[in-house]
């Protein structure tokens, strides 16, 4: 990992790519210390965290998480879900922040030495190169040690630096400490994405709940 301790650091967290990362490898991400490590690798501009939620009318089980993470140095970016009915009949949810994610880089890239992409879907591989070619360094988080790959190969060939997941852990995994741990009941419905993870291509656009005692815990 090379980071300088001059450099502008900006993060950009696709919320639903890193959950399904980290829960396929089957460790809990401390955002608080996850904040603190790159802060401690240069000058961090801004760690902006990416979401769709429900309408606020309906309960959203990520409320806890995006309002925890607000109140403790991330900008939030997030957007309503949609709702649909596939051709089998089953419900879905869509959340694509794909967009918004690249539209934020663009815009502070003049003001960025260093961008770090929490992700491993593929259709950011033209995100990195444009970015590249404005003189930013592109680091890319995600892993390569779940099964299948959670990152597309034309997105780690493209990122200057590629970190593996569980090498952080130790970093920024959970000690056991739920003080920091936004609020929860004891069961609530986990936002997972769909079946085209299985690609290592994830654009977090097949949104499914899952109710599974337990779940929330992943998330914070």
């Amino acid at each position: 990992m090379i980071f300088y301790p001059q450099e502008r650091l900006g993060l950009f967290i696709d919320g639903s790519n890193l959950y399904a990362a980290a829960r396929a490898l089957d460790f809990d991400i401390d955002y608080k210390r996850l904040l603190e490590h790159f802060a401690s690798k240069g000058h961090l501009v801004r760690a902006l965290y990416y979401t769709a939620l429900m309408d606020e009318a309906e309960y959203s089980p990520l409320r806890p998480l995006v309002d925890w993470l607000d109140y403790n140095g991330y900008t939030m970016v997030t957007k309503p879900t949609k709702e649909f009915t596939d051709a089998t009949g089953r419900r879905k949810i869509k959340g694509n922040m794909d967009i918004e994610l690249a539209i934020d880089v663009m815009e502070m890239a003049p003001h960025l030495d260093h961008i770090v992409l929490f992700s491993g879907d593929g259709d950011f591989r033209r995100l990195l190169e444009a970015v590249q070619r404005k003189g930013l360094r592109c680091t890319v988080v995600s892993t390569v040690k779940s099964s299948p790959p959670m990152i597309a190969d034309e997105l780690r060939r493209q990122a200057d630096h590629f970190i593996e997941l569980t090498d952080l852990q130790a970093a920024i995994g959970r000690n056991g400490d739920r003080s920091q741990r936004p609020q929860r009941d004891d069961f609530r419905a986990s936002p997972v994405v769909g079946d085209d993870n299985a690609s290592g291509d994830d654009d977090g656009d097949d949104l499914q709940p899952i109710k599974t005692p337990g779940d929330f815990d992943n998330l914070a």
